[in-house]
């Protein structure tokens, strides 16, 4: 037993002068404990506003909840509107769904209904889109390509004549084109369809401005130097690296294919070879001849049939088709 505190250690020394904590609750005797309020945090600096940290603004959300709704409302209408039956579609409201859901009936009905004509209807519209927007596509990326990497004379001329090619809207030149295949013999089959559509000035001038940022020109001259030949420096080097200008191209010329409506009625006459367009405007019209058989709730179901594949293959292919459009917007 130590009495002197001299001879102590000096850490029991310390820790017989040190002062006890206080706890936050302890009070005088015969008095209420009260709580000490918690230490307020201190609040973090906001973030400035940038554009990629905007400021919220309301009536910008107001117009873009606006233009949603416009852009969705016409294919909600369509998905319940495929639901019902002909009587259905005039006796209720047509954003509400009728008495018996017919979906599936409808479905059946549209791809059998006149000895299967919207399945042939739907092979004809893939045969024009592999044909017509898939040629276009691999025309687009050969000539951008080449535009933006080989310097030949004549180059500006050839990017006025593209320029103004985007500039002329198609339907301008429907009527010189059915001339031109009548003369050759070429209306009324396929054919008239697909070579006009293999003609995309628009994707070749997006391919000529993504090849000229995607495609390093040091890159190609190492390639030279190592002994590598121009077709194997275009499809080892240069088409990965055109992938999402690729896709973009695809994308519309698919688009614009699909949904090709005044070329193939000015070209073709045959049902037999019609389009998805064509021929759900024959049903349509099928309604307004005498003794016509009116068929709007095929007509409706044929509609959304045909917007599914489209909606499926953006949905698939979003991703490459954002990154090409953005491709060269900012630069290193």
């Amino acid at each position: 037993m130590i009495t002197n505190p001299a001879d102590a250690p000096s850490d029991t020394v310390e820790r017989a002068v040190r002062p006890r904590a206080i706890p936050d609750t302890a009070v005088e005797p015969g008095r209420t404990p009260v709580a000490r309020p918690p230490k307020a945090r201190p609040r973090r600096p906001k973030r400035p506003h940038t554009p990629l940290n905007p400021r919220p603004s309301v009536p910008l959300t107001l117009v873009t909840g606006l233009v949603l709704v416009y852009t969705l409302l016409p294919l909600v209408w369509l998905v319940i509107n495929a639901t019902k039956n002909q009587q259905d579609l005039f006796d209720s409201f047509g954003l509400w769904l009728g008495k018996d859901f017919r979906l599936w009936d409808n479905i059946s009905r549209t791809l059998t209904y006149d000895d299967g004509a919207f399945v042939r209807w739907t092979l004809n519209t893939l045969l024009y889109v592999a044909a017509g927007a898939g040629g276009a596509t691999l025309l687009a990326v050969l000539g951008g390509y080449a535009l933006a990497v080989y310097e030949f004379p004549g180059r500006r001329a050839v990017f006025a004549v593209v320029i103004g090619a985007v500039a002329v809207p198609g339907t301008a030149l429907a009527v010189p084109t059915f001339l031109m295949f009548s003369g050759m013999g070429l209306a009324n089959t396929p054919w008239a369809v697909i070579i006009p559509s293999l003609v995309s000035p628009f994707g070749l001038y997006l391919m000529w401005v993504f090849a000229a940022e995607a495609v390093p020109s040091e890159l190609l001259e190492a390639a030279r130097i190592d002994g590598a030949g121009e077709l194997r420096i275009f499809f080892t080097i240069a088409l990965p690296l055109l992938r999402p200008g690729t896709v973009t191209v695809l994308l519309f010329s698919m688009v614009a294919t699909w949904n090709n409506y005044f070329l193939p009625l000015i070209m073709i006459k045959d049902p037999d070879w019609y389009p998805l367009t064509l021929g759900l405007n024959a049903w349509s019209a099928q309604a307004r001849t005498a003794g016509g058989e009116p068929v709007f709730d095929l007509i409706i179901t044929g509609s959304l049939l045909t917007v599914v594949p489209i909606v499926v293959i953006f949905l698939l292919l979003q991703r490459h088709w954002q990154s090409g459009l953005a491709a060269g917007s900012v630069k290193e």
